[in-house]
């Protein structure tokens, strides 16, 4: 009598639910923080770096680091997406630190501001692949239910580090000079993203497939999707993800002109270095927080609206540096812009999530970060080119209208996604 072969054991299927996974979400965040603290160090001293070190005259070419970051954080986000469907986010995150640890070294020892430029592609490249792949891990994690809830901790981390990160660059200027203090802190950051990424974050690959085998039947299926298909679905053939998409590209170019110009803008109006700081600080500080809240409400309110009326916010708080005469109203003008961004930044992340289906949710999420964080570049270089010509008051100016016509676009042509039915 032959005996029956022993039964292979089955791995349990992964659950999903921030509860289930707070210990890797929480490092997640951890890990996000360092992100975060990366791109902040910039925030508040670059663009005087570029004026006062290396005598750069045209806000084109200050503003050129910013084009450079841009364009490749930009195509970083698309192939972080692509990529981490195919080899797994966990890979793509430890390359993102490999490639970031170089940054702050060689700002503090660039002799030339080509090699600022430089460090910003190095931190673009950083910047898009850490960033993206943290996102779509927590996705992974949560699952459905809480995507809001998830994109809220995910952005408040980041963009609160990035709120620390300037603030303490702006009062170690102020006492160290523009370079090399400042930029120590941003030696740490890179370590112990790499350390914790390598040591301690395990690969999510698994809970999205668990979703994708549990998610309702799509109209087109992950097999039958080319990316090229992909990218034209989350471009433009899908309205509400041709809506998310504009209103990403247009937050990030307001955020970018705000990084490059609103620095110089205070310091024509008088400001010292530390003022500037504090206020540099703020804008990011009330975006990191506020997002606590309205990650968690947009799964109770809906998504469309309140992008919509982030962005309007917005382009009130960025009309206010233009029309104020007082650090009083720049302050204003920093929450308004602040308590704008929050309502749209993880809002826009989790309504991609709504309409993607799970098998090529990173791709789509990816193509959406493409068109975001392209917005650097393009603020960048239209801001310069309106600064160099009409003044920076105007190229601020021309900035706030884009941003309210970008929530007009959202009103008109955005469906809403919470709970919506995957295609």
């Amino acid at each position: 009598m032959t005996q029956a072969a022993p039964a292979i054991p089955t791995r349990p299927a992964p659950s999903l639910g921030l509860r289930a996974n707070l210990g890797q979400f929480s490092l997640l965040v951890l890990v996000n923080a360092f992100v975060g603290g990366m791109v902040g160090l910039e925030r508040t001293v670059l663009p005087l770096i570029a004026e006062v070190d290396f005598g750069l005259v045209s806000k084109s070419a200050v503003l050129s680091f910013l084009i450079s970051f841009g364009i490749v954080k930009a195509l970083a986000n698309l192939f972080a997406g692509r990529l981490s469907d195919r080899l797994g986010r966990r890979r793509i995150l430890i390359i993102g630190w490999l490639v970031g640890l170089p940054v702050p070294l060689v700002i503090i020892l660039a002799p030339g501001w080509g090699w600022v430029v430089f460090a910003n592609v190095l931190l673009g490249i950083n910047q898009g692949l850490c960033w993206s792949t943290t996102v779509i891990m927590k996705i992974d994690l949560v699952g459905p239910k809480q995507r809001g809830l998830a994109m809220g901790l995910n952005e408040c981390a980041g963009y609160l580090a990035v709120s620390l990160a300037a603030l303490m660059t702006g009062y170690l200027a102020a006492t160290y000079g523009l370079r090399p203090v400042p930029f120590y802190p941003g030696i740490a950051f890179a370590v112990l993203g790499l350390l914790y990424s390598v040591f301690f974050v395990r690969e999510t690959r698994a809970h999205a497939r668990h979703e994708a085998q549990t998610a309702p039947t799509p109209s087109h299926h992950a097999s039958d999707l080319s990316f090229a298909h992909i990218l034209l679905l989350t471009s433009w053939k899908d309205r509400t993800l041709f809506a998310a998409s504009q209103a990403g590209l247009v937050n990030n170019l307001n955020d970018g002109v705000m990084w490059g110009l609103l620095p110089l803008l205070l310091t024509d109006k008088g400001l010292p270095v530390e003022q500037i700081g504090l206020i540099a600080a703020v804008y990011p500080g009330v975006w990191g927080l506020s997002q606590l809240a309205t990650g968690a409400l947009s799964d109770r309110w809906g998504r469309k609206w309140m992008i919509a009326a982030g962005l309007w916010v917005q382009a009130i708080g960025i009309g206010l540096f233009v029309a104020g005469q007082s650090q009083t109203t720049w302050m204003g003008g920093a929450v308004l812009l602040g308590l704008g961004t929050a309502l749209v930044y993880p809002t826009l992340l989790a309504s991609i999530s709504d309409v993607a289906h799970p098998e090529w949710r990173a791709s789509a999420i990816g193509v959406y970060r493409l068109w975001r964080d392209g917005g650097y570049a393009v603020g960048a270089l239209t801001a310069g080119l309106l600064a160099d010509a009409f003044g920076i008051p105007a190229a601020i100016a021309v900035v706030a209208g884009l941003t309210c016509l970008s929530g007009v676009i959202v009103s008109g042509v955005m469906e809403e996604t919470l709970h919506r039915t995957v295609v």
